[in-house]
């Protein structure tokens, strides 16, 4: 017994003490502005439903994260093909039974709770290309190494852009790119893997386009490129959110004094979610906007370093795996809310509001703190 205890003590003392504050700070952060996102003024003095939403799934998350910290992650890699299974399945199911949310099925109903299972089949993603890719089972620096990846991965892209979310889907390719170098692959052909990725890209802008996407879709480039053309309709949000970025100086307006955000030109109903960065922009401008990502950045580098220092591929590529898929939502959704990338459906890490979103992060982050206090750990369990 006293064993277990030391044990326990011993993995609780080892986290990642960096990681935890900077994700604590996000985490906070996002409350904070989540609530002025859901402010609707002093003359009425009420807060939307997001704000106190937001703190239950955060608990959640934050339970979540504590027990795949505790748990050793190489169980969960040696689960990874029921995981996967799992995944598919519930993508499925949101395919034929799934709830309809701003004309996209998403979302499942489970005991009056809307459940997205896109956010967590990246995660399965992820945890089941760390065990074949760090299993051994396949020649590294191989063509055979792509080619099982890029396998696992259609099925959940495909299952997740039929929903339709391009955007969610859209996050795997780069997240398979990193995992697939920190395991070895050929550069040769992860670059013709790159060219064909933007020949498809360019195919998508070209009349052939008609062809290949919804017409939301099209219509959400058509924007991006040219957000004017318009304004009232689908450039709104795009312009808005310059305004909103641009308006903030270098201080901001202060907190609960954003204009576009208290007085509604940032829809509530992206301005807590999607567009929470132009909230923390205009209200804390070029010095509150400019922290937020330095947190990121801290963040994100001690995931790679937990990468780094993992004592087993299987590891490595786990820690390499999330923290692709944290860079890749960070890099998505700051893009295009200050106009350089068209406008999706992306989230904001530990700081937008989202309940399975918001779960998954957490439940991302915790395994990477499991990678990391057993990084010292010199047996190598078979996967």
């Amino acid at each position: 017994m006293r064993r277990r205890v030391q044990s326990w003590w011993r993995v609780w003392l080892a986290q990642d003490v960096l990681a935890l504050l900077m994700a604590a700070g996000l985490l906070v952060t996002g409350l904070f502005f989540i609530y002025s996102a859901s402010w609707r003024g002093e003359e009425t003095g009420i807060v939307g439903a997001w704000f106190p939403r937001q703190i239950w799934w955060a608990g959640i998350g934050t339970a979540a994260a504590l027990a795949l910290t505790a748990v050793d992650y190489r169980f969960w890699i040696r689960q990874a093909w029921w995981l996967y299974l799992a995944a598919a399945a519930l993508l499925v199911a949101v395919l034929f039974a799934g709830t309809r949310v701003y004309g996209a099925a998403r979302w499942l109903n489970i005991f009056g709770v809307l459940v997205q299972p896109s956010e967590f089949a990246k995660l399965a993603l992820v945890i089941v290309l760390a065990r074949v890719l760090g299993g051994g089972a396949i020649q590294p620096r191989s063509l055979a190494l792509i080619v099982a990846a890029l396998v696992i991965a259609a099925v959940p892209f495909a299952l997740i852009a039929a929903e339709p979310d391009l955007g969610t889907a859209a996050v795997l390719a780069p997240t398979v790119a990193a995992m697939l170098v920190a395991a070895g692959a050929p550069f040769r052909w992860l670059a013709a893997l790159g060219l064909l990725g933007a020949g498809g890209i360019a195919a998508a802008l070209s009349p052939l386009g008609r062809f290949l996407l919804d017409d939301y879709q099209r219509e959400r480039i058509l924007t991006f490129l040219d957000p004017s053309r318009d304004p009232l309709g689908s450039g709104w949000n795009a312009i808005q959110s310059a305004i909103a970025v641009g308006s903030g100086g270098l201080t901001g307006k202060g907190f609960l004094n954003g204009t576009q955000n208290v007085l509604g030109f940032l829809p509530r109903t992206v301005a807590p979610s999607d567009f929470i960065f132009p909230v923390i922009a205009e209200e804390k401008g070029f010095v509150g906007a400019s922290l937020l990502l330095l947190a990121f950045a801290v963040l994100i580098t001690c995931y790679i370093r937990t990468a780094w220092t993992a004592k087993d591929p299987a590891g490595s590529l786990l820690a390499t795996g999330i923290a692709g898929l944290f860079f890749s939502h960070v890099f998505i959704n700051i893009g295009m809310t200050i106009g350089l990338l068209p406008i999706t459906g992306l989230p904001l890490p530990l700081v937008s509001s989202g309940g399975s979103f918001m779960v998954s992060t957490l439940a991302g982050f915790g395994l990477v703190q499991s990678v990391h206090v057993r990084r010292f750990r010199r047996e190598v369990s078979n996967v």
